[in-house]
């Protein structure tokens, strides 16, 4: 086939996909209000972080003269980013309640936009004193970290929080997509996927953190230390739809340790507060406090093959 051939055989093309297109309506997003913009918010967390580590992201040079103008640009800045986000998210949301674009309802969803965007800097404050307890948190239990800067520049467990808790806002302010839209963001950056409705208490730290997975209905106290691969997740999860708005996910209590790869699973799972579960293990019912749960070491075999070292034989073992 020549070049000739390929640009006539484009038509048809077009026309496949199209009626794939229309053949599957939840692949599809046509005739319907515009979506949030992913590039825009991820625009949005950056200017977050720079309003919540003043100094250390963005502008240079801020000092204690010129920090309220940097924060006033900010300020205006952000508020234009959330604004327009909110209104899409908002009129998406009244659309799927089946409003159908009504002029009246899309004035309602602005009206409500600028309201969240509103109550959220009134919330920030709060969540920057949240995350100054976490970023302490990470720095004094990690005795390879050298400063609460390199916690804050370096560790994701940090990017990953810092995110969440800004993400938490909005969804308890019920907009729908954006706060997702976050926490996947700083997912796709950390390997960290603690889902925006979850509950983190504070001086929360997660250590490493590749492959933590925190659910929507996770509830967790203070000063709880995590570490990479730990799943608190939900116990039914084939049930799917049908256990939407239940909780689902443990609750853990205040001063525990999960080290890496345990699993937590389950909406009646309760850690009892100071207790430290080890690594590895499965738990789908409650622990008491103030106790240690781990697995049975494993039994190792051991063989001496000093006696067959150089016969040119096949390793026992292939991957």
């Amino acid at each position: 086939m020549d070049r000739n051939h390929l640009n006539q055989s484009l038509p048809k093309v077009v026309e496949s996909l199209v009626a794939s297109i229309l053949a599957e309506p939840k692949m599809q997003h046509l005739n319907r209000v515009f979506l949030p913009s992913r590039d825009a918010i991820i625009q949005a967390i950056e200017l977050m972080r720079q309003i919540v580590y003043p100094g250390y992201f963005g502008q240079q040079g801020l000092t204690t003269q010129n920090i309220t103008y940097r924060m006033g640009e900010l300020v205006i800045e952000l508020t234009d980013l959330l604004y327009e986000q909110a209104r899409c998210c908002l009129r998406y949301k009244s659309q799927i309640a089946g409003s159908d674009g009504d002029s009246a309802k899309c004035e309602q969803c602005d009206r409500e936009a600028a309201r969240v965007v509103a109550e959220f800097f009134k919330r920030l404050p709060t969540v920057r004193e949240m995350l100054a307890a976490d970023v302490q948190a990470t720095f004094d239990g990690d005795p390879a970290a050298q400063s609460t800067d390199e916690t804050i520049f370096c560790y994701p467990g940090i990017l990953a929080i810092t995110v969440q808790r800004l993400a938490h806002e909005f969804h308890k302010l019920q907009v729908p997509l954006l706060p997702r839209i976050m926490t996947e963001y700083a997912h796709s950056l950390t390997g960290i996927d603690i889902h925006p409705g979850a509950k983190l208490g504070r001086s929360f730290f997660i250590d490493h953190g590749t492959g933590v997975v925190i659910g929507e209905t996770t509830e967790i106290g203070e000063h709880v230390k995590i570490y990479q691969g730990v799943t608190l997740g939900a116990l039914a999860p084939a049930f799917g739809q049908l256990l939407r708005g239940q909780k689902r996910h443990p609750t853990i209590e205040d001063n525990v340790t999960i080290y890496s790869n345990a699993t937590i699973l389950g909406g009646e799972t309760v850690i009892g507060q100071g207790t430290t579960i080890g690594g590895n293990v499965f738990i789908t019912s409650s622990v008491p406090q103030h106790h240690q749960v781990s697995s049975e070491a494993p039994h190792l075999k051991y063989r001496d093959r000093s006696a067959r070292k150089g016969r040119g034989l096949a390793p026992d073992f292939q991957i």
